[in-house]
């Protein structure tokens, strides 16, 4: 029997988050960044990277998936499984691989890559297993690792991703008021998560009726459970006094956005009061040195200051912001505009961060718990506007 080992199989009609002319110009930047490095093709394999220059955010289930870049060609490559979606899904080309026999997958590719080239690659996602295949089967004259270009260009927002990035600010805030209002004494933790994330999926599928649902989730967390920024969801039930962690994350064709806020049950104790007040006095001294001109690592070590003069720096537990677009906390960071001190990148207009100072207190401590704000900021000419719109501190936020 003759089987293909791969075929394009095209049907119904294409539906992007973006308009094709927003692709073009994204291929357009990457392009001559590829012709000032005489990058022949660039191999894309992450979520990220395939999502932003295609639109198609694939769901590997143990597949490989990929982009191809030319001078002249945009193609995504899917499994069979898939059929037809990531055409439909895709600003391009598409090839669908076969799995009757090992490396179909390579093959496509090779299909449009050819042999001998000089390719471009991602070093922080293609494991060694897969580079190794690259090199066999496209045996290439030379390699380079296009992923820092990659993430230095997706760090500059256009006009309709910060759009999109303003409706899923807009989207966290429903989320955090429905958590809020499910805010009650002998509740389960679980039971107020999916309040939050049922809103905003319905606000969702309201405001965006031509997208794909997947991704958006809540992690809510009381008591001991807020020591930590990403604990998940428990069946632990709300009691009087508790402190509480709403986070609120809407995902919208790729491009996450946050909502984060401290809460209380009732009643707030004096050193809970103090420590959270001076999270909120942080949170808010952050944000105001978010501005072009200063770099993430001259912002970070402002904030630590604060903290030092005040002697809490010992209970922050990581960065004080990141960049935001398409990523995931199933996928892509955009590791080089984050609020660390290691951090050099100096802000611009068109860049999207934003300001979540934590501190976490231990258990036994007056004040225990985990403090954390989080509103999200877009970079302009002479300042920032916040998107976020959902009140913090303790007037708005003990339940």
């Amino acid at each position: 029997m003759d089987r293909p080992e791969f075929l394009r199989f095209h049907q119904g009609e294409k539906v992007l988050p973006f308009a094709p002319a927003e692709y073009e110009a994204r291929l357009s930047t990457l392009r001559a960044e590829m012709n000032a490095a005489n990058v022949d093709a660039c191999v894309f394999t992450s979520m990220h990277c395939v999502a932003y220059y295609s639109g198609f955010l694939y769901c590997s289930f143990g597949r490989p998936y990929a982009l191809v870049v030319t001078p002249s060609e945009s193609v995504t490559f899917s499994a069979g499984i898939d059929a037809a979606q990531p055409w439909r899904r895709c600003h391009g080309d598409n090839i669908t691989y076969t799995d009757w026999q090992r490396n179909n997958y390579w093959r496509a590719i090779r299909s449009v890559v050819g042999t001998g080239k000089h390719v471009g690659y991602e070093a922080d996602h293609l494991t060694l297993a897969q580079k190794s295949l690259l090199d066999e089967l496209l045996n290439p004259k030379s390699t380079t690792d296009i992923a820092p270009a990659a993430m230095r260009q997706r760090m500059h927002k256009s006009a309709a991703e910060i759009a999109l990035i303003k409706a899923g600010a807009q989207i966290a805030d429903v989320g955090g008021y429905a958590i809020k209002e499910a805010i009650r004494v002998g509740t389960r933790e679980i039971d107020v998560a999916m309040a939050g994330r049922d809103a905003m999926e319905l606000e969702i599928a309201r405001r965006f009726p031509d997208a794909e649902y997947r991704d958006t989730w809540v992690w809510f967390q009381s008591g001991i459970n807020t020591d930590g920024a990403h604990n998940p969801v428990t069946s632990r039930k709300l009691e009087t006094g508790d402190i509480l962690s709403l986070n609120a994350f809407p995902m919208i064709n790729g491009y996450y956005t946050a909502l984060e806020r401290t809460l209380f049950v009732g009643t707030v104790d004096p050193a809970s009061l103090g420590i959270w007040n001076a999270n909120v006095a942080a949170h808010e001294y952050g944000m105001s040195l978010l501005k072009p001109g200063v770099s993430c690592a001259e912002v970070t070590e402002q904030i630590n200051a604060f903290f030092a003069e005040r002697d809490l720096l010992s209970f922050r537990t990581f960065g004080y912001g990141h960049s935001f677009g398409v990523l995931s906390h199933y996928y892509g960071r955009e590791a080089g505009l984050e609020l660390r001190e290691d951090i050099d990148t100096v802000l611009e207009p068109g860049m999207v961060i934003s300001m979540e100072p934590m501190l976490t207190i231990p258990e036994g401590t007056p004040g225990a718990g985990g403090y954390r704000e989080h509103d999200i900021l877009v970079i302009t000419e002479d300042g920032h506007e916040n998107i976020t719109g959902y009140p913090y501190g303790p007037e708005f936020n003990v339940i």
